[in-house]
């Protein structure tokens, strides 16, 4: 499994069904990937397609293999509404080490609800492997790193 970053750049949705009765939602998203959870900016006023184009670090190690986003609504005076979520296969990105803008599929009690778009880069963790070895010289022995 690749060690590194993850570079997530969350652009926008569209097809967002709108929560609020008297006005434009307010959406933001919640990107989980293991352990690590990341908040957005709220879109406030974006309605069913709000824009973000913000960017997220994610550091990855073993046993990562999708990274989620949750959207929800912000609301002032009540709990936020949740509105979908979208589950992101992460190999592709490890593969090819980034993913053009793609539009992901948003879902909620497992239907279709809109789409949004994610970019993604991985940057790997370069490793250096040492080699060590030993020479003899006269009866002295000399070590030095390849």
């Amino acid at each position: 499994m690749p060690q590194g970053t993850l570079e997530v750049v969350l652009v926008s949705a569209h097809g967002l069904e709108n929560t609020d009765f008297l006005s434009n939602m307010d959406a933001y998203a919640v990107l989980t990937c293991q352990n690590q959870e990341k908040k957005s900016k709220i879109a406030s006023g974006g309605g069913s397609v709000p824009e973000w184009n913000e960017t997220f670090l994610f550091t990855i190690s073993e046993g990562v293999s999708e990274l989620k986003i949750k959207l929800m609504d912000k609301d002032t005076f009540t709990a936020d509404d949740f509105v979908g979520e979208a589950t992101i296969p992460l190999e592709p990105v490890f593969d090819e080490e980034s993913v053009p803008t793609t539009t992901y599929d948003v879902v909620k009690d497992q239907k279709y609800c809109g789409g949004i778009r994610v970019s993604l880069k991985f940057s790997r963790q370069r490793t250096r492997d040492r080699e060590f070895s030993v020479e003899e010289f006269g009866g002295w022995r000399s070590s030095s790193m390849d």
